[in-house]
């Protein structure tokens, strides 16, 4: 067999069969595997369980395409599986980070007097304590996950099957990156670093719903740079691309976010910065090499007989 044919095989067996959702989730694991076994190796109880956790996610993106083939359900779990994996593989990062026990805090507190004079998600919170905006803020911060799964979900639901997988992609393409510079560059950030705030601010009830929430699920060494900046960016661009509609009900609650991040002393200001640059990154990537699917439902086949249209 010449090397032609054995790169049309190698294409007719991976690219042709796996999505660019599941070849992605694939190098992710590569590289989440690789952190594994760089920085749990004492930790033998630890080490076996992820890496069987990483073995049945591999088992599972090898599944997908004859679960994508297998009806609707199957269908819409071949294309979703990475959205619902989200929940395990960002307490991953936390598990491994406090295994590891070191921080890149001190390098992102200089980088931010660099660039901003100060430690700005200390003193905003401090300096104004403005309970509407605060309860403003924090909602829009609690927003995070109807923001992430509205935009590929309302897509899905409305017909747009394409831009929801499109979107999907993208969103999981962001999160890879920010997941893997966690696990190679923890930094806690200033909720972990500072005295957290105690003023109007603070009370209302957004606001400590929010901490309550990060006190049960938050993963330490995941703040720079911000996933929740870079993947909402992305998730509410996706939206205003291929239904408007849905971008332009998401668009504010994502500048809510981008801003609460800061302002709730859940990240330092540069990792917002450093999130939205990777939300950039991702959105030109995809608008360079991605090939865009149609922004409206597809019409029913034989519609046109009705309305009389060639």
């Amino acid at each position: 067999m010449n090397a032609r044919s054995l790169l049309t095989t190698w294409r007719h067996a991976v690219v042709q069969r796996f999505t660019p959702v599941d070849l992605v989730t694939l190098l992710y694991m590569a590289f989440a595997t690789t952190a594994v076994l760089a920085f749990s190796s004492s930790d033998h109880a630890g080490w076996d369980s992820l890496l069987t956790a990483h073995a049945l996610v591999v088992v599972l993106v090898l599944l997908a395409p004859a679960a994508r083939r297998a009806g609707a359900v199957g269908r819409f779990v071949g294309d979703w599986y990475p959205m619902l994996l989200l929940g395990g593989l960002y307490a991953e990062v936390g598990v491994l980070n406090v295994d590891l026990g070191y921080q890149h805090d001190q390098i992102i507190q200089r980088l931010e007097l660099w660039v901003f004079g100060s430690q700005l998600s200390y003193r905003w919170i401090r300096e104004m304590p403005n309970v509407p905006f605060s309860w403003l803020l924090h909602a829009c911060y609690l927003a995070y996950y109807a923001i992430l799964y509205s935009s590929p979900l309302g897509l899905w639901l409305s017909g747009r099957r394409d831009a929801a997988r499109h979107t999907i992609f993208a969103v999981m393409v962001t999160f890879y990156i920010c997941y893997v510079a966690f696990l190679f560059f923890p930094v806690a950030g200033p909720r972990y670093t500072f005295d957290l705030a105690d003023n109007a601010a603070t009370s209302v009830w957004p606001a400590r719903v929010a901490q309550w929430l990060l006190d049960r699920g938050d993963s330490w060494g995941a703040a720079f740079p911000s996933s929740h900046v870079a993947a909402a960016v992305v998730a509410a661009v996706c939206a205003l691309r291929y239904w408007r509609r849905l971008g332009l009900v998401l668009a504010p609650f994502t500048l809510g976010l981008v801003l609460s991040v800061v302002y709730g002393q859940f990240h330092y200001a540069v990792d917002a910065v450093a999130g939205l640059i990777v939300a950039f990154a991702v959105l030109v990537s995809q608008y360079v090499y991605g090939t865009a699917p149609a922004s409206a439902p597809a019409p029913v086949t034989g519609r046109e007989l009705e309305t009389g249209r060639a």
